[in-house]
């Protein structure tokens, strides 16, 4: 039988420390923007997706690269980056008839690598 551990992440107290409450709530963004943000980190939420951005962090690479880099479809690929450009975290160009993929810009790197930073902390 395992020994009782009291609920150590339980708050008993009930006193309001309101100077903190109120810095905090004067300073909290717009709803809007916490709501642009928790959209933007449900894109990071697929293991594909992110797997696509670890590889243009590498290279500029068309669909066709990438499907058969990660074993799969290029109309699965596709679908992907549609929502990663909808999400304004990748860019493409074309070249004759070939469309190459790659990050919008240095924000998506840094979002990637401080998410990084953080699952590999000990």
């Amino acid at each position: 039988m395992c020994a009782y551990e009291p609920d150590i992440d339980r708050c008993d107290c009930t006193i309001i420390h309101e100077a903190v409450v109120n810095d905090v709530r004067q300073h909290m963004p717009d709803e809007e923007y916490l709501l642009d943000l928790a959209d933007l980190f449900k894109v990071f939420s697929d293991s594909t997706r992110v797997k696509i951005l670890w590889a243009l962090f590498r290279a500029e690479m068309c669909v066709c690269d990438i499907a058969v880099l990660l074993g799969m479809t290029k109309s699965s690929i596709s679908h992907q980056l549609r929502i990663l450009k909808q999400s304004k975290l990748v860019k493409h160009r074309k070249d004759g008839r070939v469309v190459y993929y790659s990050l919008a810009d240095e924000h998506v790197k840094t979002i990637f690598d401080q998410g990084l930073i953080h699952v590999c902390e000990k």
